[in-house]
């Protein structure tokens, strides 16, 4: 393998954030929107640097998802894979991973998103999927990650666990956000904020 290509994948795969749209899809549009309303004083927190990432990302989920049964999360995620994010992908940006894929480069998606909603649609391509974890115990999903966040310099780190970066000759990385920075400076070829305007 001479080649590897690393993509974000909310906001540079995708037209907008897959939380949003995953909890849209399991709990409805009503739900979803109520639900914000709960937990915009700790949203605010987050944009003014008093919450992490992390914290906030785990309020949502515990909000939504704390105590669902990981069987039906998964299922419902499977589904969402299929049925709903098709339509949230960016066609430029399918285009960029199968030429990749196509010139013999591998490809990594490497996501803050919960691996349970990413994976699925990644196999389906034969990509790659390095994305945060969701804890689970008892077969009930917590609202816990398991681990860290991946974002941020988590993205290097976890990208470092898995790959020996010196065995390729050519690296590649596309992001949209601060938090894809770390990752795009791993590469040769960065991009900030790719396929936009084409779709």
């Amino acid at each position: 393998m001479t080649g590897i290509a690393f993509f974000d994948f909310d906001g540079t795969i995708t037209h907008r954030d897959t939380l949003w749209e995953i909890i849209r899809f399991q709990k409805g549009s009503a739900a979803l929107y109520t639900g914000m309303v709960s937990l915009l004083p700790g949203l605010v927190r987050f944009k003014l640097g008093r919450r992490t990432a992390q914290e906030s990302k785990e309020q949502v989920l515990r909000h939504f998802f704390g105590g669902m049964q990981e069987a039906q999360f998964t299922e419902n995620c499977q589904r969402f894979c299929r049925e709903r994010l098709p339509a949230l992908v960016r066609e430029p940006a399918l285009t960029a991973i199968r030429k990749h894929q196509q010139q013999g480069r591998q490809v990594v998606v490497v996501t803050a998103s919960a691996r349970d909603w990413v994976a699925p649609w990644c196999e389906t391509l034969g990509v790659d999927c390095i994305a945060s974890n969701l804890e689970v115990a008892d077969g009930l999903i917590t609202g816990r990650l398991s681990g860290v966040n991946c974002n941020g310099q988590e993205k290097v780190v976890r990208i470092r666990q898995q790959f020996n970066l010196y065995d390729y000759t050519d690296i590649y990385a596309y992001g949209d956000t601060n938090g894809d920075r770390p990752m795009l400076a791993l590469a040769q070829y960065p991009v900030y904020k790719p396929f936009r305007n084409k779709g």
